[in-house]
């Protein structure tokens, strides 16, 4: 894929291959600090696929490589979760750029060309997790999703399912090759629709590329900060995998005994018993006193599993953040929860092709069309910036909040709550893993 963008002056783009590695781990760890050994890190897989790697460099470079000042990667969704469906997606990772190169404009030709190369490629969305949350709405992204983490101390008490006693429970090593087709086909499943109707899980990324998969099973005892090799934990019913819980235990010892935490990873099952049966094993492993979920969706069955939620410290926090780089596209993409017929006035100062004033119609569940109108914009029902859109595209960020912040102006009459109902739904968004 050809780039032709503007770098800022004095600094040209150079699309990276494998050969980069050495000078991508260290940009890497100039952009976000880490003790581990640049050399440690190398040893593992990367999760990058190069030919969506892009680096900047100053001009008259000696090196290639050997001096970047900045790089950027994307992840291949071709299925990313959308509300009722799935949509090709970008998952804008590893933007970094060195301290010395900082506040030149990198970081913002960057993302132009993320921006370009994504519909080029025919990918009407972006998503990805912020390391910092005030940078990417200037972009164009909006908080999409949030997660919730929690601190469950042992024993913790949970409401009884019918059906959850009827589970079987392994917990072993985790390996790649005994547990990743289990675990990959688990995962997809719970971000479909196993219940049916407007029941799939939107953001639900699910880690397509075999450079993504190997970088995810690695288990390098640098990367393990104290605890033991990672654990797996699967429930099954009648030998069918119903749930499964990568785990880390980490034992500290205390005047009083045994103060053990448990890290789960990732957790997942796919009904109400299954997770009835997950998480009774594990809040009650021996020689542990917490178990701390990485993420947690905002409905997870968990929270309300629990018998004493106040007890948990539940704490929110921004999950998968979205663009929406080709509006139409992205807007006929997905379902919306009620019917639908109005008019976006859209601003978009960095995708012009998006700026402008859309007719958006759909029904229940059903198809959705979006095409630009000739509507004035001072005369279409709602106007809001592509950063609000997309907040609430995922249907975990409600339109009429955006609207009481400001953010959305209604011009017609009721028609904010119609598209907020519109743009809800059932299932709340989150993506159960960093990228």
């Amino acid at each position: 894929m050809t780039i032709d963008a503007s770098a800022p002056p004095g600094y040209r783009f150079r699309q990276l291959t494998a050969d980069d590695r050495r000078a991508v781990t260290q940009i890497d760890s100039w952009a976000f600090p880490t003790s581990v050994d640049p050399e440690e890190i190398d040893r593992g897989p990367s999760p990058l696929t190069w030919e969506r790697t892009v680096g900047v460099v100053p001009d008259g470079a000696a090196t290639p490589g050997s001096d970047l000042a900045a790089m950027h990667a994307s992840y291949p969704f071709t299925r990313f979760p959308v509300p009722g469906g799935t949509l090709p997606t970008a998952g804008l990772t590893w933007v970094g750029v060195h301290p010395q190169h900082r506040r030149r404009g990198i970081a913002s030709a960057m993302i132009d060309l993320h921006l370009a190369r994504c519909r080029e490629r025919g990918e009407p969305l972006s998503a990805l997790f912020a390391a910092e949350y005030p940078i990417y709405g200037r972009f164009g992204y909006g908080k999409a999703a949030d997660d919730v983490r929690v601190t469950l101390r042992r024993g913790a008490r949970l409401r009884e399912v019918p059906g959850a006693s009827a589970h079987a429970v392994r917990i072993e090593h985790a390996d790649r090759e005994r547990h990743a087709a289990l675990v990959d086909a688990v995962h997809r499943t719970a971000g479909s629709s196993p219940g049916g109707l407007g029941t799939n899980r939107p953001g639900w990324a699910t880690r397509e590329s075999p450079e993504l998969q190997a970088a995810w099973w690695h288990d390098a005892p640098t990367f393990r900060s104290g605890q033991e090799s990672r654990r797996v934990v699967v429930v099954e019913r009648g030998g069918e995998p119903r749930g499964y819980a990568l785990l880390r235990r980490k034992l500290d010892w205390a005047p009083t005994g045994p103060e053990g935490t448990v890290s789960v990873q990732e957790a997942v099952a796919l009904d109400a018993a299954a997770a009835r049966a997950l998480w009774g094993v594990l809040v009650d492993l021996d020689l542990m006193t917490e178990t701390k979920p990485f993420i947690l969706a905002p409905d997870d069955p968990l929270l309300s599993l629990l018998a004493d939620p106040r007890a948990v410290g539940q704490r929110r926090v921004d999950n998968v953040w979205v663009r929406l780089v080709d509006v139409p596209v992205a807007l006929a993409g997905r379902q919306y929860a009620a019917a639908v017929d109005t008019t976006l006035a859209v601003r978009d100062d960095r995708v012009v092709e998006n700026d402008g004033v859309w007719h958006l119609r759909a029904a229940p569940f059903g198809d959705a069309t979006c095409v630009r109108s000739d509507v004035p914009p001072s005369e279409a029902d709602l106007a809001l910036d592509v950063r609000e859109l997309g907040a609430a595209y995922l249907g975990g960020t409600s339109l009429t909040g955006l609207g009481a912040a400001g953010l959305v102006d209604e011009r017609t009459s009721g028609s904010l709550a119609v598209a907020a109902t519109a743009f809800g739904w059932p299932v709340a968004p989150v993506c159960s893993w960093v990228f």
